[in-house]
């Protein structure tokens, strides 16, 4: 990619999403970023973009606000001039059983998890050229919820299914395509491999292993380059065999 090549990846400041804006900065993006509360944590990745030779942006949006999706893509395209890859990395859980749920847990997971995906990736159609991707960082319980507790997370990361099943039909006569990423569990701040739930996880993939951000980041990163330009409308896997 040339440097003219400009990614947006929304919640890039921690984890899956900072692992993702810095392989993509090694691929030569212009990448923006977004965050919410971690400013900090955003310019740290920003510096590490800068220091690889390529332009960062960080842009707070929250993508559970109505106009916040809407509000990252403007600003990535008035600053870096253009937007080429749209990854949709934001994203919020909360686990318990369903009667220990709340209305409001339930509205502000839907509102990141999938108005905000759908939000992105509308804005990001109307500046996205032929050759443009939206990639969405989907969840390995969207196929296989391994036991209770799951509900509210797994219904708002399997509408992202439907979601990327249908940006890949509308926007395909364009030269768009749209894929899916379910990871399952990753090393981060979030799920760390040491955490008290780990242990759990591990015995639930076939690698008997936690994944790290830099190993999803590298689908990501396929899906944004030129070797996956006949691919679209597609899931991907990156669970160590957590559904197999």
């Amino acid at each position: 990619m040339n440097g003219n090549t400009v990614a947006l990846v929304t919640g890039g400041s921690r984890g899956i999403g900072a692992a993702t804006a810095l392989r993509l900065a090694e691929d030569g993006f212009d990448v923006a970023l977004t965050y919410v509360n971690g400013a900090a944590a955003a310019a740290a990745v920003v510096g590490k973009i800068e220091a690889l030779g390529r332009r960062g942006l960080a842009v707070r949006a929250d993508a559970g606000a109505p106009e916040g999706p809407r509000e990252a893509v403007e600003e990535t395209v008035r600053t870096l001039g253009r937007l080429d890859v749209l990854v949709n990395s934001a994203g919020v859980g909360v686990l318990g059983p369903l009667d220990s749920l709340t209305l409001a847990d339930v509205d502000r997971v839907l509102a990141v998890n999938v108005r905000g995906a759908f939000l992105a990736a509308r804005a990001a159609a109307a500046h996205l050229t032929p050759g443009g991707r939206i990639i969405t960082v989907g969840s390995c319980m969207t196929q296989r919820v391994p036991g209770p507790g799951g509900t509210l997370y797994a219904t708002s990361k399997a509408a992202l299914t439907g979601l990327t099943k249908a940006l890949a039909r509308e926007l395909g006569g364009r030269g768009i395509t749209a894929n899916l990423v379910h990871p399952g569990p990753t090393d981060t701040d979030m799920n760390p491999a040491d955490g008290p739930y780990a242990d759990g996880q591990r015995a639930m993939t076939a690698l008997g292993r936690f994944g790290t951000a830099d190993e999803v980041a590298a689908m990501v990163s396929f899906l944004a380059g030129p070797d996956s330009r006949y691919v679209t409308g597609a899931e991907f896997s990156v669970d160590g065999g957590h559904a197999a």
